[in-house]
């Protein structure tokens, strides 16, 4: 059964995701550096860190949100960054951001379905999506799309909540996730529904090796997991065929 934020609705769990960043985009800032502990600053850099020295000089970065692994991706030094997000609340606080720091001639923010990317085959020599793709209404059919439009030999990097499997972090991250989390996370967003939807949706997702066995039949090669903080989150990172491969 699909993971959608708002039960008593009939629309897609797209339309829904796009209403509750919608709705939460005010806070979200805020509340994912209080939820995490922070600690969501770190997973970024060390997730950008496995880009560098690539020669990487385009990067689409998808379910972008208000653009900080947009942001963070300037660490490799591309020509330019692309964010697309489904969330028009969400690419308001991510564009004023980006204004802010200076960044708009490189980083470009802009409306985009991760199921229907507006670009043509073969158009960015690297993909990023930070805590987005457990958010797609159909999982394979946002890969496929990220491989289409990622230029042979492109890098694919992924970092996504994931499930701890050992002891005392499963136990740990069980109790914060269905008490803590969506107590917090009402009272500061004043939806009650978004901070519970995320530890159900992350209790949904395929992670870890499942998750690279469906990146693999959506065509990525030499595809890596690389668990952090003792399985809280995950790196992904696959790879585009390489045409003279």
């Amino acid at each position: 059964m699909m993971v959608v934020p708002y039960k008593n609705q009939s629309k897609g769990k797209k339309e829904q995701v796009a209403d509750m960043f919608n709705s939460i985009s005010h806070k979200y800032d805020f509340l994912n550096h209080l939820l995490s502990g922070g600690i969501d600053i770190i997973w970024r850099k060390k997730a950008i860190k496995l880009l560098q020295n690539k020669g990487i000089k385009s990067v689409l970065d998808i379910a972008t949100g208000t653009g900080d692994f947009a942001i963070e991706a300037l660490k490799i030094k591309p020509e330019k960054i692309v964010g697309i997000d489904i969330s028009e609340g969400m690419l308001a606080f991510g564009v004023e951001k980006i204004k802010k720091l200076g960044l708009d001639n490189i980083i470009t923010l802009q409306k985009g379905d991760s199921e229907k990317i507006p670009f043509s085959d073969n158009s960015f020599d690297a993909i990023t999506v930070s805590f987005g793709v457990r958010n797609y209404e159909t999982l394979d059919k946002g890969l496929k799309e990220m491989y289409r439009v990622l230029k042979p030999g492109g890098h694919c990097l992924i970092l996504e909540f994931s499930n701890p499997k050992s002891f005392p972090m499963k136990q740990l991250y069980s109790f914060y996730s269905k008490f803590c989390l969506p107590v917090l996370g009402k009272l500061i967003s004043k939806d009650p529904a978004a901070y519970t939807y995320l530890p159900e949706s992350v209790q949904a997702f395929p992670d870890g090796k499942d998750f690279l066995k469906i990146y693999e039949e959506c065509g990525f090669i030499n595809t890596q997991w690389i668990p952090m903080t003792g399985g809280i989150c995950s790196i992904y990172l696959g790879h585009k065929k390489a045409k003279n491969a």
